[in-house]
């Protein structure tokens, strides 16, 4: 499972050192795609694979379904991690999740995120005001 949250910066190239953790965890290859409120999401190959077959079942008559398949598949790359750690960032998705310099690389249980620090401060901020609304909703929803 994947927790915690590291501060980290990106080099000229696009290279982020990705936390030690999180390497152990990732193996030889992964997969780093658009994600959510403009953050990148980095997913082990099993954890792919089983969201690959449960996108599979989308009804493609659905245009949000299509739309939804198309952005997510079309941002996805498989990639590894080099010697020193690294993984790299191409611009497209650097761009998409404004990614300059400072990152917050954070474990969401089966999946990493990859935040700009800005983006993150300010989701972070905006979702700690309403976090305990939050949680009295997800207690109803039986979670």
């Amino acid at each position: 499972m994947f927790m915690g949250e590291y501060n980290h910066t990106v080099d000229k190239k696009g290279r982020l050192i990705m936390p030690a953790k999180f390497r152990e965890m990732l193996n030889d290859k992964f997969i780093i795609t658009k994600g959510l409120d403009h953050c990148l999401f980095v997913y082990p190959i099993d954890e792919w694979e089983f969201i690959e077959q449960k996108l599979r079942s989308l009804p493609f008559t659905q245009k949000d379904a299509r739309a939804f398949v198309r952005f997510f598949f079309s941002g996805a790359l498989e990639t590894e991690i080099d010697k020193q750690g690294r993984i790299l960032i191409p611009p497209n998705l650097r761009e998409f999740a404004k990614i300059n310099k400072e990152v917050v690389v954070i474990g969401v249980s089966t999946r990493i995120e990859i935040w700009s620090r800005e983006e993150w401060e300010s989701y972070r901020n905006d979702a700690e005001l309403s976090y305990e609304q939050i949680a009295e909703k997800m207690v109803e929803l039986g979670l």
